[in-house]
């Protein structure tokens, strides 16, 4: 069988935006999902990773799947066999090396693989509005809310295929034993974006719960306009 350019192991959310930019580029590869469903009208191949499984059981389920050149895993990895805070974070931040995603990740790096860190997924059926009632439901919640980093589905994609596309010389610069994290570049403050969906709750003459929580602890606080970022010490990718 012919080598493929890339297979991805998981085809979830970001494969709806991956899958066709990998079709306007002309790029082969192959894609699976638990139970070889569909995606953007492209069949996939059954296959669910299991750690603990015994090692000639997974040898012969990796086996099965077709080569290829790149393997995008999308599916979190923890533990091995598979941070001080500062006002900035960057990719070379020092970061806590015990945790097992960390772990998984480190080992992945030295095996010269490359690894992408995703700030918050937007895009398509995913929107941060809808987000408030789940991570603000409370005034404390609201209170203990910071800076949000994003980056659109579209921005994923793009740059899987800006690794893959650019042959050796692009993936021995830029992708062998690299971390890169991927946001929009911008960062939000939760309170000004709480502030900006006052009227989208279900009753539009009604402001949201979170509006009337965040100007009160702005008055409580002393905050006179948002977002404070710097001063506030929030986080910063």
């Amino acid at each position: 069988m012919e080598e493929l350019t890339l297979l991805i192991l998981g085809a979830g959310w970001t494969s709806t935006f991956l899958l066709p930019l990998l079709d306007a580029h002309n790029i082969s590869f192959a894609a699976t999902t638990t139970s070889g469903r569909s995606v953007e009208g492209h069949p996939t191949l059954p296959f669910k990773f299991d750690p603990s499984a015994p090692a000639d059981e997974t040898r012969s389920a990796v086996a099965s799947l077709p080569r290829a050149r790149y393997v995008l895993v999308t599916f979190p990895l923890t533990g091995e066999g598979q941070s001080p805070r500062r006002p900035w974070i960057t990719r070379h931040s020092p970061y806590d090396k015990t945790k097992p995603r960390a772990v998984a990740e480190d080992e992945l790096l030295a095996l010269s693989g490359c690894v992408l860190n995703l700030a918050g997924l937007w895009g398509g059926a995913r929107d941060p509005k809808n987000w408030r009632n789940r991570v603000a439901a409370t005034k404390e919640m609201v209170k203990g809310k910071k800076s949000l980093h994003l980056i659109h589905g579209v921005d994923v994609a793009r740059a899987v295929v800006a690794l893959v596309e650019g042959g050796d010389e692009t993936w021995e610069r830029s992708g062998r034993g690299q971390r890169w994290m991927l946001t929009d570049g911008f960062v939000y403050d939760w309170w000004a974006l709480l502030a900006g969906w006052a009227e989208e709750g279900e009753d539009k003459e009604k402001p949201i719960e979170q509006v009337k929580w965040v100007g009160e602890l702005m008055r409580g606080g002393g905050c006179q306009g948002v977002a404070k970022v710097y001063g506030d010490a929030r986080e910063v990718l």
